[in-house]
């Protein structure tokens, strides 16, 4: 990533900052180190056994094991990673996203260590996490929200009495779920009574907290998401908007910034109301406003997601602020060097996620030994990735690789440039997802900005024209492995000890002396 004159002015003053765990994996960790290097700070690495090979154990300046392979044993275990915090004397944990990068808890828990949590307050965390109150709050502040109920439902009656007022369909939403778990859509009244009962005891079983609440169900609308930037003194921008509307089954594939779906005058209300509802939630650090948009005049939030995310790529690529780096400094004590009016709307950026998948196998999951990589280069071009040849891609992991991010002047320009890096691009040894973002890319809906989220599906039959047929019952057979791994995960003890986690200056022999990790079971992710 080139340098940023935004961020300059920020190395004048002094740093408090000066040993970053990171409690995270994979391309993310990665990300971390390049940063804080950036900045002159030492970081730790933590490595489950899976991941003892891994490329962030590599760069980090020191590393501390985590003994077992699933994330209950280890990235989710807090006891374990306050243990590693202490070991490592690092001040300062970035979680990166997923795992335990939006639990207050967690974030709690690194404040009572004596450490600077690198995110948002556990007081934020809190107030965005529950989906009703956060709703609550946005509409306190007049931020538009979807038509709906305001209050946990009591009963299937009280779900008929909102029926009455916002009409079918009606989706039910866990008030404490993600993900896609907790939901369902309810089309007629006799579907009432089943989906209410369904829905309250997924939300109970996933989440612990078995309220749900219902909102207006919008047909196939755009993803659209604001990313914005606060430090702790109240200041606070937006780095405009990134449509994520490309998806399967809830789970983004391919993201872009900005978005065709809005004009100039949509976009900058569409950030204006991302910095009222950051602020409201008395925000600091990077995070990100999700709304739904059933038209370019009808735009609802959604939620809100405290932490840096996986495309946050995009974001920095049309506003030239490095995220990340900010993140660092704005836990450091630093005031943004920037404001609103200072940020200007550059080109056009696009993100596919790579992950180790077969599109043609209902994306079965495939990780295994990568025998060689080729990642594209050239003008416009960054991959962010743990893997080189030899590596072992775990098994008990998310199954995303790489993210390959492209940036041109224009759309269509930036379109070209990413279907010539995914031709450059290669995983040898494993499955992977790159030709699936090939088809989307050259599919001539996709090429005219007419998509919604329902994309995937509605385009099903080109897909099969692409890869062939699809054998019967493959993504059904996907899904049923990763639940099993889930049980196996939650069935296994969690030791309470770190297993000899003494931090320890990383071995460089270790690129060197590298050995091939023994995979057991190819069909979970």
């Amino acid at each position: 990533m080139s340098s940023h004159n935004k961020d300059s002015s920020a190395n004048s003053s002094p740093r408090r900052i000066k040993r970053i765990m990171i409690a995270n994996r994979g391309e993310i960790a990665l990300r971390i180190i390049r940063a804080a290097r950036d900045l002159g700070i030492e970081t730790v690495a933590l490595y489950s056994d899976a991941d003892q090979f891994s490329l962030h154990v590599k760069l980090a300046d020191y590393s501390v094991r985590l003994a077992g392979n699933t994330p209950l044993e280890t990235y989710l275990n807090v006891p374990v990673l306050i243990q590693a915090l202490k070991d490592s004397k690092a001040d300062a944990v970035h979680p990166g996203y997923g795992f335990l990068s939006e639990s207050a808890d967690f974030a709690e828990a690194v404040t009572a260590a004596g450490a600077k949590f690198i995110g948002p307050s556990a007081a934020s965390m809190r107030k965005m996490g529950d989906k009703i109150e956060a709703k609550k709050l946005m509409k306190s502040h007049k931020v538009q929200c979807v038509p709906g109920s305001e209050n946990p439902l009591k009963d299937v009656e009280d779900l008929r009495r909102h029926v009455k007022e916002v009409g079918f369909p009606m989706i039910l939403k866990a008030s404490a779920g993600g993900g896609g778990r907790g939901m369902r859509v309810v089309r007629t009244e006799n579907d009432l009574a089943e989906s209410f009962a369904a829905c309250t005891r997924e939300a109970a079983s996933y989440f612990g907290n078995p309220a749900v609440f219902c909102e207006r169900y919008i047909e196939n609308p755009r993803h659209i998401e604001v990313q914005v930037l606060f430090d702790e003194h109240g200041n606070g921008v937006h780095l405009f908007e990134r449509d994520c509307s490309i998806q399967r089954r809830h789970q983004k594939l391919i993201e872009e910034a900005p978005s065709m779906f809005l004009n100039a005058e949509q976009r900058a209300e569409i950030g204006r109301r991302a910095v009222v509802a950051a602020k409201a939630a008395g925000y600091s650090s990077a995070g990100t406003i999700e709304f739904i948009c059933e038209s370019p005049e009808k735009i609802y939030f959604m939620e809100m997601n405290t932490r840096i995310q996986v495309e946050h790529t995009v974001s920095e690529e049309i506003s030239d602020i490095d995220l990340v780096r900010w993140q660092i400094l704005v836990a450091s004590g630093e005031t943004l060097a920037f404001k609103q009016e200072d940020i200007h709307l550059r080109g056009w950026s696009f993100e596919a996620r790579i992950n180790a998948e077969d599109p043609a196998k209902g994306f079965l999951p495939g990780p295994g030994r990568v025998n060689q990589v080729r990642f594209p280069a050239g003008p416009g071009i960054r991959v962010d990735s743990h893997l080189y040849a030899g590596y072992e891609i775990p098994q008990f992991y998310d199954s995303m690789v790489a993210k390959l991010i492209v940036w041109g002047p224009t759309r269509e320009i930036a379109i070209e440039r990413m279907l010539r890096a995914l031709s450059e691009f290669e995983i040898d040894g494993v499955p992977t997802t790159s030709k699936f973002h090939e088809a989307v890319l050259r599919h001539p809906l996709f090429r005219a900005g007419t998509f919604n989220t329902g994309f995937i599906e509605q385009q099903a039959e080109y897909f099969k024209g692409v890869f062939g047929t699809v054998p019967e019952g493959c993504e059904d057979h996907a899904s049923l492995l990763a639940a099993l791994l889930a049980v196996e995960e939650n069935r296994r003890p969690v030791d309470s000890g770190i297993g000899g986690s003494v931090a320890v200056k990383s071995e460089r022999s270790l690129w060197r002396d590298r050995a091939r990790l023994e995979a057991t079971n190819r069909g979970g992710a």
